[in-house]
């Protein structure tokens, strides 16, 4: 007997009705005599309870949990975990630039000058040189007048977002959109809506009947989806922000140094002038091998930015080596495109091989991302065990991250993997995946 009271069998039943729930179920009312809940009841918190429900049935299957697994070095192409040298498709150094001599070198000059932290907010006493030249270079990068870098990439969208619009506002974004932009639309307490991922047309449809209604507007898009691998159209979304009177904000986490032949974006890729979108926002925590975000655009944004966006006030600086680290790794990835070429090379390989081995890789363009879609989070789970005891780490993104009916396992590529990698990895794939089901 498990500590819910169930059979495993009843157990797996019971974890496949929780991941068919929809996102906004009612949750049960407890009944009137119930006790009531002390301050040991964190099971209880939203999706507590789902969460044991999955962890239990897990263990159940027999299954090692594949998160948070800790790598014993720096993990690229390859890594090491416990005492096993694995393939690794579950990190975002899209360049390889995270183990360059001159990126690590440029952070510990920084250290040296600097030290480890610079102890304060930036408009206190936190401001170095660095956060200055870091700005300036990633402006030049978006033709932008200015830029400002924050701590956090999740963090700049929910403060960014958050602040720059209110109650009587309006954000029209993806579906897909990341978290941290639904976080922040929420913060704001503006009208959130909706459209199905990719749909110009459906956001044109949902922006032209809401408009009228609210006064800012705000369109937000990504510029390479991290869950699908796929692009959104620039220029329509460009348009529709245009004729609506909206601004249009494009998160470029996943596609600084993937899109475009000098990896400038998807500006660079599309043809699109970089100045017809009003906000770019991006991380330093995937190309740039650092961690933070990052936000350019027009020089009255940023000031606002500076003195009002609470994740920037109130927050101490971000660490210089870490700024010194990310300006480095943006001068090789401008210096050296073959990267950027070897990279969309070897994703554009793996997508082709992996469909020719008859796996379903959902939307992916081969840029970067390819999903492996499988149906099923408890097949997702057991195909990622499998190749991880067969010597691959990639991680399965399960519900409620997806819907049920799309989990999937996420691979990641990147300019350091080889073909002989790739292929190894989808013949991999081939042989185990019927220890998926």
């Amino acid at each position: 007997m498990s500590n819910f009271g169930l059979s495993a069998s009843a157990k797996l039943a019971l974890l496949q009705r929780l991941s068919r729930r929809r996102d906004g179920a009612p949750e049960a009312t407890p009944a009137a005599d119930a006790p009531r809940l002390g301050r040991d009841d964190f099971a209880d918190l939203p999706n507590g309870r789902e969460m044991g429900m999955i962890k239990d049935a897990v263990a159940v299957l027999g299954l090692p949990n594949p998160f948070f697994r800790a790598h014993e070095g720096r993990a690229g192409a390859e890594t090491t975990i416990g005492d096993r040298r694995v393939l690794n498709f579950s990190s975002y150094d899209y360049l390889g630039l995270n183990g360059d001599p001159r990126v690590a070198e440029a952070a510990k000059a920084a250290i040296d000058r600097y030290g480890v932290s610079p102890s304060a907010s930036r408009l206190v006493s936190g401001e170095r040189p660095v956060h200055a030249a870091l700005e300036r270079d990633l402006a030049a990068l978006y033709g932008t007048e200015a830029c400002l870098t924050f701590v956090s990439g999740h963090a700049t969208n929910v403060t960014v977002i958050g602040n720059l619009l209110g109650a009587r506002d309006l954000i029209l974004h993806d579906a897909a959109i990341h978290n941290s932009c639904v976080e922040g639309a929420r913060l704001s307490g503006a009208r959130r809506i909706a459209f199905p991922h990719n749909d110009a047309e459906a956001a044109e449809r949902e922006l032209a009947a809401a408009r009228a209604r609210h006064g800012r507007a705000l369109v937000l898009i990504e510029g390479h989806y991290s869950m699908d691998g796929d692009v959104p159209d620039l220029a329509r979304f460009v348009a529709l922000a245009r004729k609506y009177d909206a601004w249009l904000m494009v998160d470029e986490a996943h596609s600084l140094g993937v899109l475009g032949a000098r990896g400038h974006g998807i500006a660079e890729a599309q043809g699109v002038d970089p100045a017809d979108v009003d906000i770019w926002m991006g991380t330093l925590s995937k190309t740039l091998s650092a961690c933070g975000g990052y936000i350019c655009g027009r020089a009255g944004l940023i000031q606002y930015l500076q003195y009002a966006a609470p994740g920037f006030v109130y927050s101490v600086g971000m660490a210089p080596a870490l700024a010194a680290a990310a300006r480095e790794a943006l001068a090789i990835m401008r210096a050296e495109p073959e990267r950027v070429a070897r990279l969309n090379a070897n994703a554009r390989l793996f997508l082709t091989l992996a469909r020719e081995a008859g796996f379903d890789t959902g939307l992916s363009e081969g840029h970067a991302i390819v999903p492996v879609i499988l149906g099923s989070s408890v097949a997702a789970t057991r195909l990622s065990a499998s190749l991880f005891e067969a010597g691959m780490n990639v991680q399965p993104i399960v519900f409620p991250a997806v819907p049920e009916k799309s989990a999937r396992l996420r691979f990641f590529l990147g300019a350091e993997h080889t073909e002989a990698q790739i292929r190894t990895a989808v013949a991999m794939l081939a042989a185990t995946r019927g220890r998926a089901r």
